[in-house]
């Protein structure tokens, strides 16, 4: 039988409140609360609470022929501890169930995959985690934030000992190549690979809705053609998708849960596929091949790459000043401080000064609480010189109590051995001066009549 895998993306950030120049060092509160507070139960009404209750609805009529998987950023879990426990209940029901998936991810939604091995592994460990915790799995699959993925970051993921990792099957990657198989990391093989079909993916993530489509109105029996029309040789569809499609991005009134509730249904009922985790998919089918990606790719917009988050001025030096203060951070065992740092690494602040108003402006406005990318830049720099003003206070009475900084161990280090070798010398030293000295004979010359006239003495 061929595979669908379906995926879905739980994500929300904390995002920053209006902070203006003249709060810095004044105020450390950089987070709207009231804002991600409101957002948070307004999406878990329209889509986390139904959704979820439509996904135990059909685990229940089919039991384990139907499975799902999901991905939960720790920003996301955080805000459901914080503003919406209900959501995070059903989310342990659906653990529980068996039939579901939790992926592993970057705590942060982060870009740390991109500057810093050691950031990147310490935020997947936390997520990890935080899953293992609440939802009782230990991942064994990995998705990294926005589905970027190289060669490089997949060597990352299977040095973890993650077995399989989520990417986007972006064109100028695939060539004449279908996404539509397994493949392999091109480094290191063991890391099987699930590329998304973004053509099916987004036929109900962005076009469900759309009336200017002419495919619009898709329908269960639409899909399903189109599922058994692919390649007789193909192996695996993977649908992925952001959770907040259902209810949030295509709302209610399209129809969208009407579709979701009657898909499973249409796929056992006329056609030769099964349902199954990523996890599972990876160890049912053989890779075809290793991908090679030497260049980042993503699953944002059109070109697939990093400009969403990275490329124009203001991002770049954005995210330079950021990780410029990484190991700085590191040293202030500060549970504030640390935070802080976490959220500040979200995705979203960079994703907001994009400067593309393109083919994908609309998306980026829509996702977007600032007027202009060059506020979101202003708001997030000046936050971020807070930030690093509280860091040297926290230096300066780190120094002041006498606690060492971890990273001046090794400078310490040296410093120590150093005096040690100087000071064995000296000791050295002192030790030969100080032993006694033996008579030295005497060389004084005597002159030929003395010693003739002492020579003579003798003889008598």
């Amino acid at each position: 039988m061929k595979t669908i895998c379906f995926y879905f993306q739980v994500h929300q950030p904390f995002r920053l409140r209006k902070y203006r120049f003249f709060d810095i060092g004044q105020y450390h509160n950089y987070f709207d609360e009231f804002a991600n507070r409101s957002i948070m139960r307004k999406v878990a009404e329209k889509c986390y609470l139904p959704t979820n209750n439509l996904m135990l609805s059909l685990i229940n009529e089919y039991g384990s022929k139907f499975k799902i998987a999901y991905s939960i950023s720790g920003t996301a879990l955080d805000q459901f501890e914080m503003y919406a426990p209900d959501v995070l209940e059903t989310f342990v029901k659906l653990a529980q169930t068996g039939s579901v998936e939790f992926i592993a991810e970057t705590y942060s939604h982060s870009l740390s995959a991109l500057k810093c091995r050691d950031e990147f592994e310490k935020q997947v460990v936390a997520q990890t985690q935080k899953v293992e915790q609440l939802f009782g799995q230990k991942p064994t699959t990995f998705r990294n934030t926005e589905l970027i993925y190289s060669d490089e970051i997949g060597a990352m993921v299977a040095d973890m000992g993650f077995k399989a990792m989520l990417t986007e099957g972006a064109k100028h990657i695939m060539g004449w190549k279908s996404p539509n198989y397994l493949y392999t990391n091109a480094i290191n093989p063991k890391l099987r690979l699930l590329l998304k079909n973004f053509q099916m993916s987004d036929d109900i993530a962005f076009r469900f809705s759309n009336r200017g489509w002419e495919e619009w109105p898709l329908t269960t029996e639409k899909y399903v053609h189109w599922l058994n029309s692919i390649d007789s040789k193909d192996e695996i569809i993977n649908l992925f998708m952001d959770y907040e499609t259902f209810g949030e991005h295509q709302w209610a009134e399209t129809g969208i849960f009407d579709f979701m509730k009657a898909l499973p249904g249409r796929v056992f009922s006329d056609s030769n596929f099964e349902f199954l985790t990523p996890a599972e998919a990876a160890k049912k089918h053989q890779p075809i091949a290793p991908l090679h990606v030497p260049f980042p790719i993503s699953w944002a917009d059109e070109e697939r790459d990093l400009t969403a988050w990275l490329g124009n001025e203001m991002q770049d030096e954005a995210f330079d000043n950021l990780y410029d203060i990484m190991n700085r951070v590191a040293s202030i065992d500060d549970p504030d401080i640390q935070r802080d740092w976490k959220y500040l690494q979200t995705s979203d602040h960079f994703y907001y000064m994009c400067t593309k108003w393109f083919s994908d402006g609309d998306v980026h406005k829509y996702f977007n609480p600032y007027d202009t990318p060059y506020e979101a830049f202003i708001n997030f720099m000046n936050a971020l010189s807070d930030f690093k003003l509280r860091l040297n206070n926290a230096q300066e009475t780190a120094e002041t109590s006498g606690v060492i900084n971890p990273n001046d161990i090794d400078t310490l280090i040296k410093d120590y051995e150093k005096k040690i070798l100087e000071l064995n010398n000296l000791k050295k030293l002192s030790a030969t001066e100080s032993k006694p000295k033996k008579p030295r004979a005497s060389k004084a010359k005597t002159s030929p009549a003395k010693g003739a006239a002492r020579a003579k003495r003798e003889k008598k």
